[in-house]
């Protein structure tokens, strides 16, 4: 599975305004919103339910990372973004160290593996230290686009 085929383009948000684990994800699900992934009424229900599954246990897998994500019924395929925060905001990550780099992921509650393939895809694109530097410095939805293609490009030759 592709990142690409999951992130949401017009979604990706270069510069994070919010300072806070809730602001995060509600600014994340908005640029889903804004590209036409969600209905108005559908929004507050999927930060809530994000939000809870934060609740369950932080999705900050430490290195600067987190991948915030949720099932919910207004969706009829898995979909994504990626955000960056020039400044981290703390999470409650596994190591304690506020978060640089978030990949939000909703998908339809009747697709549990498609779900659990696109966690696993992240984790594995995270796992390279160029590739996170590099998602840190690129300052724009194109240049994380392109990072993200070749990235997912360079994982299905290996």
């Amino acid at each position: 599975m592709r990142m690409s085929s999951f992130v949401v383009r017009e979604a990706i948000v270069p510069a994070l305004h919010a300072t806070t684990k809730e602001g995060v994800i509600r600014e994340m699900v908005q640029s889903l919103h804004a590209a036409g992934y969600f209905r108005e009424g559908e929004l507050e229900e999927i930060i809530r339910a994000v939000l809870r599954r934060e609740g369950l246990g932080s999705t900050g897998i430490g290195r600067a990372i987190a991948i915030p994500h949720s099932k919910h019924v207004s969706v009829d395929r898995l979909v994504g973004t990626l955000a960056i925060s020039q400044s981290g905001v703390p999470f409650d990550s596994i190591d304690g160290e506020p978060v640089f780099v978030f990949v939000l992921l909703v998908s339809p509650p009747d697709r549990p593996g498609e779900h659990l393939r696109a966690l696993e895809n992240v984790v594995r694109s995270m796992r390279d230290d160029r590739f996170v530097a590099d998602l840190r410095q690129a300052g724009t939805k194109d240049a994380i686009w392109q990072l993200l293609d070749a990235a997912t490009a360079s994982l299905e030759r290996a």
